[in-house]
């Protein structure tokens, strides 16, 4: 199955926004869904921290700050073959 990870952080508008896009994209294309909140002094927060939200697929790097829902569609599909 396809892992889809999203690095975010609180109080961020622009994760909220990216998780609605990847919950109603989930509803069409299945995959198992990872959210990972990191604060500073993690070490993920040095690589991301100024980028989130972050969006793996299968543990490549998709997109950061926005997600675009068609782009995602077509990347999850990518990932099915």
């Amino acid at each position: 199955m396809i892992v889809v990870e999203l690095f975010s952080k609180e109080d961020c508008h622009l994760c909220e926004e990216a998780k609605y896009v990847l919950e109603k994209v989930r509803q069409e294309i299945p995959f198992h869904f990872v959210e990972k909140k990191i604060a500073p002094g993690d070490e993920s927060y040095e690589l991301y921290g100024e980028r989130v939200p972050v969006v793996f697929i299968n543990e490549e790097e998709v997109f950061h700050f926005r997600v675009n829902e068609e782009a995602l569609k077509q990347k999850l599909r990518e990932a099915m073959r």
